[in-house]
């Protein structure tokens, strides 16, 4: 006999009533599961997934109208995001800003390539506790301010989407561009 209750219940699941009791389930349950009949969730309409198609390139292309300067993003920044960053950014793992001087640790201003980047992931992912709830004036205004306080721009330049593709971020040597396709082409 078994000596756990998971043998246990194995065996009387493959064996007598519990053989039968399987099999009716497995059938009524349809079989194996797929995407078509798990009869969960609901197809994507095609406004799910413009709510959700927001990307923006290193070029701009994504980027919505509006625009902010640095001075209007710290007071977004002061209420949304010094609670886990800090004051100026300048907090923990969770740096945005290096220290003057310190360029030790990654930080957006010296190892991110393209201002693009802040505002794509700004807009998608914070705050944490509620990614996207913020306004595209807001995510301006915070990449406004994110790129002055990692001294690229000054307190008072507008950025929008005409001028923020155009910011040159120190780190944008470092990188190379991915002009791979996919398919056989990638090595």
């Amino acid at each position: 006999m078994p000596d756990n209750i998971q043998q246990q219940f194995a065996t009387r699941l493959s064996t007598g009533p519990g053989l039968i009791l399987s099999v009716i389930l497995f059938v009524m349950l349809g079989g194996p599961a797929s995407a078509d009949t798990l009869s969960i969730g609901r197809a994507a309409s095609a406004a799910d997934i413009a709510r959700w198609d927001i990307d923006v390139g290193p070029d701009g292309v994504g980027l919505p109208p509006g625009g902010a300067t640095a001075a209007q993003g710290e007071t977004v920044y002061n209420s949304q995001c010094a609670g886990c960053h800090g004051p100026q950014g300048r907090r923990g793992r969770d740096r945005l800003a290096a220290a003057p001087g310190d360029e030790r640790r990654k930080t957006i201003g010296n190892y991110w390539p393209y201002a693009t980047t802040i505002f794509d992931y700004v807009r998608r992912a914070m705050p944490p506790g509620a990614p996207g709830s913020l306004s595209d004036e807001q995510v301006y205004a915070l990449t406004a301010y994110i790129l002055y306080l990692n001294s690229i721009i000054p307190a008072d330049q507008r950025i929008d989407a005409e001028s923020l593709p155009g910011i040159e971020m120190p780190a944008r040597k470092r990188f190379v561009p991915d002009n791979r396709r996919g398919g056989p082409e990638v090595r």
